[in-house]
C-alpha cells in the first residue's frame, strides 16, 4: 500500500502520513483510528488500554495512558459492551501541542474542563475555554491546538470506536491496583510502501 493509497483510506495527507513514517510526528487517537481503519486492522493492534468492566470508572483511580512519543494523557471512560456507540475520554493537552488536520466517519464533542484550546473546523477557528463545548460532524477537517501556557484537560466523546482492550493487557492490568500510566504497543506496520510507524 502507497502513502498515497493510506492517506486517501485514513482521511490524512500524505505529508503527515510521511512524517508519522519518519517518526517526526505521532498522531492523535483519531488519526490513528484512520490508520488502522486504511490498513484494514482494529485500532487495538497499535495501542492496548486497561477496560472497564461494569462501566464505572472513580475521579483519581483511572489509569492514563499515552501514544508512543506523545505527550497527550488520555483517561479512558467508555466502557466495551455489544451496540456500544460512543468512545469517550479525558484528555490532558499539554502547553504548544499541536493536533494535526483530520477527517473521519462519526461526530465529536468537546467540552473543555480546564485551560483553552484552539479547535479549527473546515478552516474556522474556534477558541474555548472553561465550561465551553463544541459538537462537530468528524468529516468536516479538523484539528486542535493548546495555544496557552497551561494544560488544558478536554472531555472528548465520539461515535468512533476507539481502542478495544486487548485481552491479554487486562489479565495482567487492575486498574484497582496500578495507578501508573498504561504501557501501549510499539506502532509497527510493514506496509508495501516501506515501514509505517505512527
Amino acid at each position: 500500500m502507497t502513502l498515497q493509497a493510506l492517506g486517501e483510506a485514513a482521511g490524512l495527507s500524505v505529508g503527515f502520513l510521511s512524517q508519522v513514517e519518519r517518526d517526526q510526528a505521532t498522531p492523535s487517537l483519531g488519526a490513528l483510528a484512520g490508520i488502522a481503519r486504511g490498513l484494514g486492522v482494529d485500532i487495538d493492534y497499535f495501542v492496548a488500554t486497561p477496560s472497564i468492566g461494569n462501566g464505572v470508572t472513580r475521579a483519581g483511580s483511572r489509569q492514563t495512558f499515552s501514544l508512543p512519543g506523545s505527550s497527550v494523557m488520555y483517561e479512558r471512560l467508555h466502557a466495551e459492551f455489544p451496540g456500544r456507540g460512543l468512545s469517550s475520554f479525558v484528555m490532558i493537552v499539554p502547553p504548544g501541542h499541536h493536533s494535526e488536520m483530520v477527517h473521519h466517519e462519526g461526530d465529536e464533542l468537546l467540552y473543555v474542563l480546564d485551560g483553552e484550546i484552539a479547535q479549527t473546523v473546515d478552516g474556522e477557528t474556534i477558541r474555548l475555554g472553561a465550561g465551553d463545548s463544541l459538537h462537530f460532524r468528524g468529516s468536516s477537517s479538523h484539528s486542535w491546538a493548546n495555544e496557552s501556557d497551561r494544560p488544558a484537560r478536554i472531555l472528548w466523546t465520539g461515535t468512533m470506536a476507539l481502542l478495544r482492550p486487548r485481552q491479554e493487557t487486562d489479565r495482567h492490568q487492575s486498574a484497582d491496583t496500578d495507578r501508573s500510566p498504561a504501557v501501549v504497543t510499539e506502532l509497527n506496520h510493514a506496509t508495501s510502501a516501506g515501514r509505517t510507524k505512527p
